[in-house]
């Protein structure tokens, strides 16, 4: 479990501060540019809180470490959510805050691997992570590496031929170092992941497949934190997979009932309020 060493990164800052600051800094990201997939990163933030300050291994001042957890970010769209969890671990500076999405910027608007400390692939030709991630974790294991490969995923991609070919393959290989993380929140570019395709139960249906399966609330820290380290414990030569039911715009209340969230509309008065509105919520 890692523990933070550079100055003004505290280690004993609670999971919840930890997921609020990432849901302002990438409040604030969106601002710059006036748009942005914010009712993803303020949906996934605690899934990411844990995620970094829970269960990952890693130092803040060598992103290339051997010997780290690898993150990997299939959803490239939901770079604005990683940058806001890379600044908060140490591994962005937060000056760099202010250029999301500009020119030369190190955080381009869909993540890409050669820009960004901390961002390991190249994301957002959707259903590519997960088996990118089944080839990453083959590989260390044939290296002798005991580091574990997180892939973090959409509902949107269980539609996709290929991710099934990877989970097929990860059962093949017994990839027990893979843990595969879906962001479930049921919205798609073209309206409910549920309209678009019969997704039907899933923990059953990973199951059936050969996967240890577990499904949480990604909104509850206490629930999110016992999944990661069930998957992380689990002595089973298996993959593992945490399914998290998140809401989009989580934190910010007049956002949540907005009829389209995949890419939500806020308008240029509305940053400040939405911002007013996560500090009413801020963690004591």
């Amino acid at each position: 479990m890692h523990e933070e060493t550079q100055e003004g990164h505290r280690p004993n800052m609670s999971l919840e501060m930890r997921a609020w600051n990432i849901r302002r800094k990438a409040l604030l990201m969106g601002e710059v540019q006036g748009q942005g997939y914010i009712g993803q990163a303020l949906g996934v933030a605690d899934v990411l809180a844990t995620a970094w300050f829970h269960a990952l291994d890693y130092r803040p001042e060598d992103p290339e470490w051997e010997g780290r957890d690898r993150f990997y970010l299939s959803i490239g769209h939901y770079a604005i959510a990683l940058y806001a969890a890379l600044m908060e671990a140490g591994i962005l500076p937060e000056e760099e805050l202010g250029t999301y999405g500009m020119d030369d910027s190190r955080m381009p608007m869909s993540g890409m691997a050669s820009y960004t400390p901390g961002m390991e692939i190249t994301g957002g030709s959707l259903g590519q992570g997960l088996g990118i991630a089944v080839g990453a974790s083959l590989g260390l294991k044939r290296k002798g590496n005991p580091a574990f490969v997180y892939n973090l995923m959409s509902d949107g991609e269980l539609g996709e031929g290929s991710t099934w070919e990877a989970v097929m393959s990860a059962v093949q290989w017994k990839l027990d170092n893979l843990i595969c993380v879906v962001d479930f929140n049921n919205q798609q570019a073209d309206g409910p992941t549920r309209d678009a395709l019969a997704e039907g139960t899933q923990a059953p249906k990973w199951e059936a497949f050969g996967w240890h399966a577990q499904e949480v609330d990604g909104n509850d820290l206490k629930d999110l934190v016992a999944a990661f380290d069930a998957a992380r414990e689990l002595t089973e030569p298996k993959p593992r997979v945490i399914i998290c039911n998140t809401r989009m715009c989580k934190g910010v209340d007049f956002l949540e009932t907005r009829e389209i969230t995949h890419f939500v509309r806020v308008e240029p008065d509305e940053w400040a309020k939405a911002l007013d509105t996560l500090e009413e919520g801020k963690p004591q």
